[in-house]
């Protein structure tokens, strides 16, 4: 039978969300009902509430999650009842042409709940990445289900689900940074600040984080940054090249996906240097640049899906360096909240006030 529980909906493109009674079916074969203890207020879902990701409201939201399992369908042998879980939206299918060359990270054909979940009235919804987590209760496929220890906080565990694994990731998998390389990082919200960390993590040698606030620019120094730059003031690309030797950084993080602020990570890079763009653009934005000069500079354009993570592979060991002490995941929360807040955490995200705010159920 199915449940009924509350839920934060999107109902129209730049509506304000709305708190609604929302019906979770049974699982099925190869789902599960997970109660959400915690979630993120990722930028992702503003994304969906401005209509900047598909049209296809209402939209549940929500998807940075940690929570239990509370149900399981047919079939599911990878978790059960009881476990601990991060949500994550890439539940590799293990039959795709990238998952049998051994490239699971990239699977093209990631798993979500067959069942909708719905409004009172019938309305079909759609959760935001395959998730749709503000909400006491969420309807995924079991594969999006990742079992970790659960005397981690859910507030703390559950933002490995998006912002702070794809900043991670950007570093560790997708730029390959190295020890003593030189990293340069443009945009320091949640994910900017998490490539920090994982730069930190894979041993740069100077970790470059450029933004146009002092705010934000300051805790990036407190998560690892060994220089700053407000390129509100400054022009990133010379102080950049500045600060490694003329020659520009190994690898430069995109974390704000604008063509503008791409366009400087491409010519703060050295020869042969890395871009990686984890920040997520708008449909209509475009890029242009000199082909010439993306033959001459050599190199590696890259984009970095989910910071190219594998969940069942990478949630574990994070949380495992975190107990370690090896990083903080918890400097990474601003803020708790409830479900009726989450519009003011989109004003207050907007306005650079937080890295992130957590909704705790």
């Amino acid at each position: 039978m199915a449940q009924q529980v509350q839920g934060v909906v999107a109902p129209g493109r730049d509506k304000p969300v709305r708190v609604e009674t929302i019906l979770v079916p049974d699982p099925g074969p190869g789902e599960a009902v997970v109660r959400i203890q915690a979630c993120g207020v990722c930028h992702t879902d503003l994304h969906y509430k401005q209509g900047g990701i598909n049209d296809e409201f209402p939209f549940l939201l929500g998807h940075e999650a940690a929570g239990v399992v509370e149900s399981v369908g047919d079939g599911v042998t990878d978790v059960a009842p009881g476990d601990f879980v991060i949500l994550n939206w890439r539940a590799v299918c293990g039959t795709c042409r990238a998952c049998t060359r051994g490239r699971p990270w990239y699977c093209f054909a990631t798993r979500n709940a067959t069942q909708r979940m719905t409004l009172l009235d019938g309305t079909a919804l759609s959760p935001a990445l395959g998730i749709g987590a503000f909400a006491e209760k969420t309807l995924v496929a079991a594969g999006q289900c990742t079992k970790v220890d659960p005397a981690v906080a859910p507030e703390i565990a559950g933002l490995l689900g998006c912002g702070v694994m794809a900043g991670i990731g950007a570093a560790i998998n997708t730029g390959d940074v190295g020890r003593g390389d030189t990293v340069a990082v443009i945009g320091c919200g949640g994910v900017g600040d998490a490539a920090v960390v994982g730069s930190r993590l894979a041993g740069a040698a100077r970790i470059i984080a450029v933004d146009i606030d002092d705010r934000k620019l300051e805790k990036a120094k407190e998560m690892g940054a060994t220089h700053t730059v407000n390129s509100r003031s400054t022009d990133p690309v010379e102080a950049i090249r500045e600060l490694t030797g003329g020659f520009g950084a190994d690898v430069v993080i995109e974390a704000v996906g604008h063509p503008e602020t791409y366009r400087q990570a491409f010519y703060a890079r050295d020869l042969a240097g890395t871009v990686v763009l984890v920040g997520v653009p708008t449909p209509e934005m475009r890029l242009e640049l000199p082909l010439l000069d993306v033959f001459g500079r050599g190199g590696a354009l890259k984009s970095s899906w989910y910071g190219d993570c594998l969940p069942s592979r990478d949630f574990p060991m994070l949380i495992d360096l975190h107990q370690q002490g090896r990083i903080d995941l918890g400097a990474f929360v601003t803020e708790t909240i409830g479900l009726g807040d989450v519009e003011n955490a989109f004003a207050r995200m907007h306005e650079g006030d937080v890295l992130r705010s957590v909704v705790i159920l």
